[in-house]
């Protein structure tokens, strides 16, 4: 018979509590972000807070400006000055839904069906920043010059026509006209949509894709069900980062457009550089980034998403 000898079980480690961080290394991401905090605060908090108070200022620059709480200014900025700020929404608007429909299928492409020549695609989409934002709004004066081969075949084709009766060109002039300037606004941020949906486009993982076709989905509705909604998050990043830019943008109106066809970028240039109206142009400054904030909370809400690329 053989018997079983009960071996004792071995002594237990003796347990060791962990020691507690030093507080030299609990400062260490607070001294990292010390940096980056500093920079919003003297470059971003310091001339808002300024331009708030000059905003509610009384006086001329000849007598100096004082602080006297004279809100009205605000309303009056904006009852006098409601047309463009119409005029920049409208514009801005139609310039980020123009880049989406451009956007999204060259995005698409550089996706999924690019290959080798994805890279050099994407060089070509970011070459316009290679230039300065000036020479690439002026080149833009010579592209729709009254002689030139653009305006001539779109004469041809009585595009013209139908532009003019929306009131969007003049005759057969597309210079000094809003079309121009909503083509220049087009062109110069089109780059900051295409990137942000190539980037959301090319995470999708493309066996979903497959899975849809495994179920007898079509094209169409795969686009539809599967590669849009994913997308989304690309979508409203390019959509956010066109309009806001657009929406107060000066450059596109004072180069390609008229008198008629100024945004409130321009206005508040105005106030500032020319007639030396510091508080008006400081209310309509808060006032446009009010309302500029209040539409991107709205949209984002209603977007149904808040993963932004």
């Amino acid at each position: 018979m053989a018997t079983v000898t009960e071996t004792e079980a071995p002594p237990l480690a003796p347990e060791t509590t962990p020691k507690p961080p030093k507080k030299r290394g609990r400062l260490v991401p607070y001294w990292l972000l010390l940096p980056g905090l500093l920079w919003l605060v003297i470059f971003f908090a310091l001339p808002m807070i300024y331009q708030a108070s000059t905003s509610v200022q009384t006086g001329s620059l000849e007598e100096g400006y004082k602080v006297t709480w004279h809100f009205a200014t605000y309303w009056d900025a904006l009852t006098e000055y409601w047309p463009q700020f119409l005029r920049s929404v409208l514009y801005a608007a139609a310039a980020t839904v123009l880049c989406l429909l451009l956007g999204y299928p060259l995005a698409y492409l550089i996706a999924f069906r690019a290959g080798r020549w994805r890279n050099l695609i994407m060089i070509l989409v970011i070459a316009p920043f290679f230039t300065s934002f000036l020479i690439r709004t002026l080149a833009w004066k010579t592209i729709l010059a009254d002689s030139g081969p653009v305006v001539g075949a779109l004469n041809t084709l009585h595009v013209l026509d139908v532009t003019s009766w929306l009131g969007w060109t003049a005759g057969d002039r597309v210079l000094a006209t809003p079309l121009a300037v909503v083509c220049g606004l087009t062109y110069n941020f089109l780059p900051f949509m295409i990137l942000p949906l190539y980037t959301s486009l090319e995470r999708i993982d493309g066996r979903l894709h497959e899975a849809a076709g495994d179920l007898y989905a079509r094209p169409w509705t795969t686009f539809r069900k599967v590669t849009f909604p994913l997308s989304m998050p690309g979508v409203v990043s390019g959509t956010l980062l066109t309009f806001i830019p657009a929406a107060g943008d000066y450059v596109n109106a004072e180069l390609l457009g008229s008198t008629d066809t100024r945004m409130i970028g321009n206005v508040i240039q105005t106030q500032f550089l020319r007639i030396l109206d510091y508080p008006t142009a400081a209310a309509l400054s808060f006032i446009l980034m009010a309302a500029i904030l209040l539409m991107v909370t709205v949209y984002i809400r209603r977007s149904g998403t808040e993963d932004l690329v």
